[in-house]
């Protein structure tokens, strides 16, 4: 799989361009782009209508990038995604019938799916990449290349260390500055399974739903730490230090390979968007919905162009056939 290094100019102008948007709050891209006349892959030009998108910051510049090619085909569509965690686009927009996706880090929860139910609100789920989440400090800490995930769990855990050496003798006495998730956030959730468990999750950092103030806070602290979605990691190499994590087998540095064989463990994770079945019955939908299935295996576009790991061929078909059922469900 090739490298962040190995993209050509037209990777790295968009990946430009998904640093720029990643941290924003919300994206309208109507108007934004042109048509290419032909109404692309499976489309007519003729498709229009909102699509209104929310949910993970992880999983938002996957969306946003798959949403300006959908846009350049069909430019009446009008695509308006909102980086609100993956929690609270489920409790706050979706499961209450307020958006036609949800974007999530990690899979919908028991009470969300009540809520759901609450509301009427049917849904399928579509895997949309695998992603390393990835745990940085400051270029310049010179001194920590590496953590075994019980030192990782002291200095996020909820009566968590608060200097380094207390994390390991060797690393200098100096306050940990944290960065990280906020608690509507699936990758907030996925951390605390797969890391913390019963020790919980410090209540001493930053916490944010835009992934880029996690990353301009690592940024500016030799003494910081963050973790978040490899995609934003990818977007910064030389800015952020990305650190192996040691589950038993020495460090593994996260990278698409790693988390493609999941020897990056416990820390690599799938990507999810969730449909809403009602909004599939609107054809500009459904084919947005059929559109982006296509391009989960799109390897120059999620890997090389966002820095996640598509999706495989047969993964996509399964996709495929849960998306055309769901949407004869809605428009039969």
């Amino acid at each position: 799989m090739a490298s962040s290094h190995d993209a050509d100019t037209e990777g790295i102008t968009r990946r430009k361009s998904l640093a720029t948007i990643a941290g924003a709050g919300a994206l309208a891209l109507a108007g934004c782009t042109q048509s290419t006349g032909d109404g692309g892959e499976g489309g007519d030009g003729s498709l229009s209508g909102p699509i209104n998108i929310a949910g993970s910051s992880t999983v938002f510049p996957l969306m946003s990038a798959i949403a300006e090619d959908f846009s350049e085909q069909h430019p009446d569509v009008d695509p308006d995604i909102s980086s609100t965690g993956s929690g609270g686009g489920f409790s706050n927009y979706f499961c209450v019938g307020e958006t036609d996706f949800n974007n999530a880090s990690r899979q919908i929860q028991e009470e969300e799916e009540q809520l759901c139910a609450d509301n009427g609100v049917e849904y399928i789920e579509l895997i949309a990449a695998t992603d390393a989440l990835t745990v940085v400090v400051n270029p310049e800490a010179d001194w920590i290349d590496s953590l075994t995930v019980e030192e990782l769990a002291t200095i996020w855990e909820s009566d968590a260390v608060e200097t380094w050496d207390e994390v390991r003798d060797e690393f200098p006495n100096e306050e940990i500055n944290r960065f990280g998730a906020a608690d509507t956030s699936g990758t907030y959730d996925y951390f605390i399974e797969n890391v913390m468990g019963e020790r919980g999750h410090t209540s001493d950092y930053q916490a944010t739903e835009q992934d880029n103030s996690i990353a301009q806070g690592v940024m500016g602290s030799e003494y910081a730490i963050g973790y978040f979605g490899f995609a934003y990691y990818y977007q910064n190499p030389d800015q952020l230090k990305a650190l192996g994590i040691d589950d038993g087998n020495g460090p593994v540095k996260p990278s698409l390979d790693t988390a493609s064989s999941g020897e990056y463990s416990p820390l690599s994770r799938s990507l999810y968007t969730y449909p809403s079945i009602e909004s599939l019955g609107e054809e500009h939908i459904a084919e947005f919905a059929r559109y982006f299935v296509r391009q989960t295996t799109n390897e120059d576009l999620v890997a090389g162009d966002v820095g996640y790991v598509p999706v495989t061929e047969e993964t996509q078909e399964e996709q495929m056939e849960i998306l055309e059922d769901a949407i004869e469900q809605a428009q039969g």
